[in-house]
């Protein structure tokens, strides 16, 4: 019998292309999305229902939905996210909330909603998207990088509490993807011509899009955490990357800090192409 996933954030990005590598192998997917309810947009093999993971009667509504067409998830996939560009001094009100409320508290969300449905039927996988801004900061990046620090230690209480309850926790920890990463990513409104930070803001906002347009295929990812939940136990962690970026994580940990700090500065200072 056909396992059932649910995932969220699953119009674009990095959701769509793993929610497209599960129907392929023949998973019942219950796509969630904002924008699902407001265009008719598909996902091949996919049940596309709307889902905004901030609101508590959204996500009510979309377990209804998905229970009724597939029944419980026997995964959970959780893949929204958005991004805001900013110095950490510049950020609006409401703009590091609403960053925090999607990339971290709708996990927590949707976890809370599921648990009890996994819990019940003795078994169950929940695979939370960090980042490698999980494992280290990146300038411009605040809200984001805290919000995927906080994933990474949720989810490491998360296992430890459910293994008893036989649910396993993976966390994945994508680096830049050819992703379509413009979709989600806003800029902080502080960030004006009279900024001092504006010099430097501009020259590591061109290096963020340089690298997400000569990133990893997104359909790679999508394969990789497929396979991974064919494996007997799932693993704890996933990191897919470019090699220069899993060295990144490997040298925030080995050297020591100004050393590392003069690293990442001076290569977000870089003119790209």
């Amino acid at each position: 019998m056909a396992k059932t996933v649910w995932i969220t954030g699953a119009s674009s990005g990095l959701g769509l292309h793993t929610a497209m590598a599960l129907a392929k192998r023949g998973y019942q997917v219950a796509a969630g999305a904002r924008s699902f309810g407001k265009e008719e947009s598909k996902v091949a093999g996919c049940l596309c229902l709307s889902l905004d993971v901030t609101q508590e009667a959204s996500i009510a509504s979309f377990i209804a939905a998905a229970k009724e067409s597939f029944g419980p998830p026997d995964i959970l996939i959780n893949c929204a996210g958005v991004l805001n560009l900013c110095a950490c001094e510049s950020y609006c009100p409401g703009e590091v909330e609403k960053v925090m409320e999607v990339n971290f508290l709708g996990q927590v969300k949707m976890i809370s909603h599921v648990l009890p449905l996994m819990r019940e039927r003795g078994h169950g996988r929940i695979i939370n998207f960090s980042s490698i801004n999980g494992l280290m900061g990146i300038p411009f990046q605040g809200a984001y990088t805290a919000s995927k620090h906080a994933i990474e230690g949720y989810s490491e209480c998360l296992q430890l509490e459910c293994r008893p309850h036989g649910i396993e926790v993976m966390v994945v920890r994508p680096g830049d993807h050819q992703s379509g990463g413009q979709g989600y990513r806003a800029h902080g409104r502080g960030m004006g011509d009279d900024s001092p930070y504006r010099a430097a803001y501009d020259k590591a906002c061109r290096v963020i899009h340089w690298d997400e347009s000569h990133g990893c295929d997104p359909d790679r990812l999508g394969e990789k955490i497929a396979k991974a939940l064919e494996k007997k136990r799932l693993p704890r962690t996933l990191c897919v990357a470019k090699l220069d970026q899993h060295l990144a994580v490997w040298l925030h940990d080995l050297l020591p800090a100004r050393l590392f700090e003069k690293i990442i500065a001076s290569y977000y200072r870089k003119t790209k192409d």
